[in-house]
């Protein structure tokens, strides 16, 4: 990146520290994303811009993005401030966005799952991430998205309508293999829908990979990031998605050490739905359809990863969890006694 003409351009937006040498420091990085830490004066921001490689329609995506940092502005969400934006791809070869650095840390940075102090001991405060998790996406589900201009962001008009139509045509331009489950699945979501659905703005991909916490106890959000996936639609597939995994017993069951993340200590699935529940305002009697919705996604998107794997050994272990999310959705969706008729 050319850094010298990124501090250019923030002299003629008049942000803090015209004049001074722009300190850059790579932070992460990918095929659609990179992000580095900038320091100049007393601006103190992160970059968000597609490398040079990441497709064309990237630079859309980054302003999309935009849209929703800054409209989280002035709400109670946990967020990152909204510094400035540039949709001129010839300043530095991409569109990109400012926002403001969070002093924090992020669960993805935790090394051999184990926690920071003193969630690494203290379980109880541990139990906290947990319900701090949850209660980042039920005050985003509160945000008034048409007040904040958001009303073209998504199309909220037909959302369940589309979702098995939508994802079973990616599906098949995917396909490599059948998987067990997907018929099944399939056919219980067209059959049900919700018992009720109130449009909100969702995150799209909630987990503890995409949040950072404030440092020390007790567990405070610091920040909910990675809005590549931010939309205006259900937000309870938020909370689906983001307890599809949730283990039945964090003390004692195998599933609580086998993710990314050491869920022991945690509270249970009940507990934080519940906390959702009260914080949102919206009930969660029909968390069935965004348990079997959500499992039912996510195999088909972590598939199209294990089509293209080759020998890339992350994502050949796709392979097995794809089976088993698929197989879960189709085994929930029979037994479920959740039946609302579309």
């Amino acid at each position: 990146m050319d850094f010298e003409r990124l501090a250019a351009w923030m002299d003629e937006r008049g942000l803090p520290g015209a004049g001074e040498p722009l300190e850059h420091s790579f932070i992460s990085g990918g095929s659609q994303n990179e992000i580095y830490e900038l320091r100049r004066g007393d601006l103190h921001c992160v970059i968000r811009i597609p490398p040079t490689t990441a497709p064309a329609d990237r630079d859309g995506g980054i302003l999309r993005e935009w849209r929703i940092v800054e409209a989280l502005d002035g709400t109670d969400v946990p967020h990152t401030e909204a510094v400035a934006v540039c949709d001129d791809p010839s300043v530095v070869g991409r569109c990109f966005y400012l926002m403001g650095f969070i002093d924090g840390w992020s669960p993805m940075g935790m090394v051999e799952k184990r926690w920071p102090a003193p969630f690494d001991t203290d379980l109880e405060a541990r139990a906290g991430l947990g319900y701090q998790l949850a209660e980042g996406i039920a005050l985003l589900s509160r945000v008034d998205w048409q007040a904040k201009g958001l009303a073209d962001l998504g199309r909220p008009d037909g959302f369940h309508e589309r979702q098995v139509e939508r994802w079973t045509r990616f599906f098949e331009r995917i396909k490599g293999r059948d998987l067990p489950g997907f018929d099944e699945a399939s056919a219980w979501l067209v059959a049900n829908r919700p018992l009720d659905y109130r449009p909100g703005l969702m995150h799209g991909d909630y987990q503890f990979a995409n949040v950072m916490f404030e440092y020390g106890a007790p567990a405070r959000l610091a920040a909910l990031v990675d809005w590549e996936m931010g939309t205006v639609g259900d937000p309870k597939l938020d909370l689906g998605w983001m307890v599809q995994g949730w283990p039945d017993d964090t003390a004692a069951d195998e599933a609580a050490t086998s993710g990314y993340v050491n869920m022991q200590g945690m509270p249970t699935r009940d507990q934080v739905v519940a906390h959702y529940a009260e914080v949102s305002g919206r009930q969660v009697d029909d968390l069935d359809y965004y348990l079997i919705l959500a499992k039912w996604k996510l195999a088909i998107v972590l598939e199209q990863g294990f089509q293209r794997a080759a020998a890339d050994e992350k994502l050949l272990a796709f392979g097995p969890v794809v089976l088993g999310a698929m197989q879960s959705a189709a085994d929930l969706a029979e037994s479920t006694t959740f039946s609302n008729p579309a």
